[in-house]
């Protein structure tokens, strides 16, 4: 099937276009199933202020009511599943499962994004430069997947956005992560939105094909994500039939389904 489960709407202020333009691109693309997943909401104890997520409040109702009136608006057509891409951030735990039972959302995604609170600013994105860093990286993932909340990791390999390149910590700090994921039965995501960024800027972050050399030799299940920030995202199928050639030729074990929770 052809499938995405990491979509973001406007609301986190870094995505453009109307939820319903997603959805019909998304048809357009031919995706039988569409999920969206904008960052999730945090009630911080502190004063504050996220740029890169809506507020708890009146945009992450609207959220919920306009995905829910596209899903039946658009039944039979396509599939549209309601999630979050959510942090683990230990002090908010509770805050969260909170929500995401009220509001019985099908899934959450684990973006790594930020470590322990997005109030510390320590953004794994730019500051994870050297070993212990990257082992600060590794530690928080594994943290979020063991408290089995999570169907997935999103953008596994976001550290080497600011890594200088790929060395021998690198390979360590991902051997770690991908064996924990195998472990577990953890998929890992092939993110289209960090290979978009790639081709335009002629660069080599993520996903890095280092990274998924080690994923397939692990084992791990692995999944494609668009991460669309933008509709035409969901059309432009090029990236995502170039980055099967690349987890295939590795022996990479590719999925295109997620668990949702039971309520």
């Amino acid at each position: 099937m052809k499938t995405n489960f990491h979509t973001h709407t406007a609301r986190c202020g870094h995505a453009v276009g109307r939820d319903e333009e997603y959805v019909q691109s998304a048809i357009r693309g031919g995706y039988q199933v569409l999920g969206f997943a904008d960052h999730g909401p945090w009630k911080f104890s502190s004063n504050y202020r996220s740029h890169m997520r809506m507020n708890p409040q009146e945009e992450f109702q609207d959220y919920l009511h306009s995905i829910r009136a596209l899903r039946e608006k658009y039944r039979g057509q396509i599939d549209i599943r309601i999630g979050l891409e959510y942090e683990y951030f230990p002090p908010y735990m509770d805050w969260m499962r909170q929500i995401v039972r009220r509001e019985r959302l099908d899934y959450l995604l684990l973006g790594n994004h930020f470590e322990y609170s997005e109030e510390r600013r320590f953004y794994f994105g730019r500051q994870v430069v050297d070993e212990e860093t990257l082992a600060r990286y590794v530690d928080s993932a594994l943290q979020g997947m063991a408290t089995g909340l999570y169907a997935y990791l999103a953008h596994p390999d976001l550290f080497l956005r600011g890594y200088p390149s790929f060395d021998r910590h690198c390979e360590k700090a991902s051997i770690r992560l991908c064996r924990a994921a195998k472990e577990q039965g953890f998929p890992l995501e092939y993110n289209l939105c960090g290979a978009l960024e790639d081709r335009r800027t002629g660069q080599q972050h993520y996903p890095h094909p280092l990274f998924w050399q080690i994923a397939a030799a692990e084992g791990c299940d692995v999944i494609i994500g668009v991460d669309a920030h933008s509709p035409d995202a969901l059309e432009d199928d090029s990236l995502r039939q170039e980055g099967i050639r690349l987890l295939t030729g590795y022996g990479a074990h590719v999925i295109d389904q997620i668990p949702y929770f039971a309520w």
